[in-house]
């Protein structure tokens, strides 16, 4: 009954959301802060006869509230249902084997080479430096490529590249190629490449309200390039399904990007606890990347990472634990409030 491509696909496995007990989640990096009061206004005020109307399809009211925030035109913004979205039809739109296979890093967000196999696009994994940076010379030298794609900060090391070694990667990669930039955890830490756009018209970010805007369970995302690549991604999105975002969660996106002290607060809060986290867990012998997103990413010489990993399972904690070569010693920690982070601590100076 079902298809050969359905039978070929591997799909991304996300972080567990068990129902069994209540569990202190620190594995799914949510922000564990809520969104902005304004938020709870506007539901509680919202007329559901709006309901029964479609939403905007150009996403225009939203469109323009972001292009506001980062100083761009409208008409460099596209919408989707999350960022996870966004980037399928940016896969679709501008990479396939003619050209060659889509680069990423070895490490990094693990829906890529899902969306590729999802594509039938060829890929090939980068390796990262020896402290898990991100490598840009090796995306330079391989010149047979489609394009390529890398988070940033990545995931799930955390690890930030600069703005110089973004623009020295755009400066030195072909303009007839698609670079895009995720920056799902930007705002706890890094630079925004999105200044970039008018001078690189082949680079296109994508960002989310899961993280840093506390709206994980809304599912709203953005990208932000040269209307060039926008239209094309319209171009998809109208090939497959026309109403991506509904009208609630257009509204309540507008909301959270009017509230930019609230979650400047909140944002400061997570980068605070993320330093004390890394610094305890430094002082009790753990090996801690350096981290610009909202979780750590560590190991403890002498133990696996899926043991750390079922021992904080039994006591009521879950953190992530990747079953990969190469990084199957780490755990990775979303960073939750202090009194979570003291919690957890306590328990991994018992257990460790």
């Amino acid at each position: 009954m079902f298809s050969k491509k359905v039978k070929k696909l591997s799909p991304y496995i996300p972080g567990e959301q068990p129902q069994d007990r209540k569990y202190l989640k620190l594995n799914t990096n949510e922000n564990p802060y809520p969104p902005s009061p304004k938020v709870g206004e506007y539901l509680h005020s919202f007329d559901t006869e709006e309901l029964r109307l479609y939403p905007d399809p150009l996403f225009i009211s939203l469109r323009e509230k972001i292009a506001h925030k980062y100083g761009i035109a409208r008409e460099q913004i596209f919408v989707g249902n999350g960022s996870d979205e966004v980037l399928s039809f940016a896969f679709y739109a501008f990479f396939d084997n003619a050209r060659g296979p889509l680069l990423f890093p070895e490490f990094t967000y693990s829906f890529y080479p899902v969306y590729c196999n999802f594509y039938d696009i060829g890929y090939k994994k980068m390796p990262l430096d020896r402290d898990f940076s991100i490598d840009i010379r090796g995306f330079l030298e391989e010149t047979d490529s489609c394009g390529l794609v890398f988070a940033n900060p990545n995931a799930p090391t955390g690890m930030c590249l600069s703005l110089a070694k973004i623009e020295h990667l755009l400066a030195g990669y072909p303009r007839d190629k698609v670079v895009i930039i995720d920056e799902a955890y930007i705002d706890f830490g890094g630079t925004s490449a999105v200044n970039l756009i008018g001078e690189y018209p082949n680079l296109l970010i994508v960002r989310t309200f899961s993280k840093s805007m506390c709206l994980a369970g809304l599912r709203l995302g953005f990208a932000m390039g040269e209307k060039e690549l926008i239209r094309a991604l319209f171009t998809v999105k109208d090939s497959f399904n026309s109403y991506p975002a509904d009208r609630l969660s257009l509204k309540i996106g507008e909301i959270a990007l009017g509230d930019e002290d609230y979650y400047r607060t909140i944002t400061e809060k997570i980068i605070s606890t993320r330093s004390y986290l890394s610094s305890e867990l430094q002082r009790l012998g753990w090996r801690v990347l350096s981290s610009r997103a909202n979780f750590l990413f560590t190991s403890k010489e002498g133990i696996t990472g899926r043991d750390i990993y079922l021992r904080l399972k039994q006591e009521g904690i879950l953190v992530r634990y990747f079953d990969i070569e190469g990084i199957k010693d780490f755990v990775r920690i979303t960073v939750g409030k202090r009194e979570d982070m003291e919690r957890f601590l306590q328990v991994i100076q018992r257990l460790f």
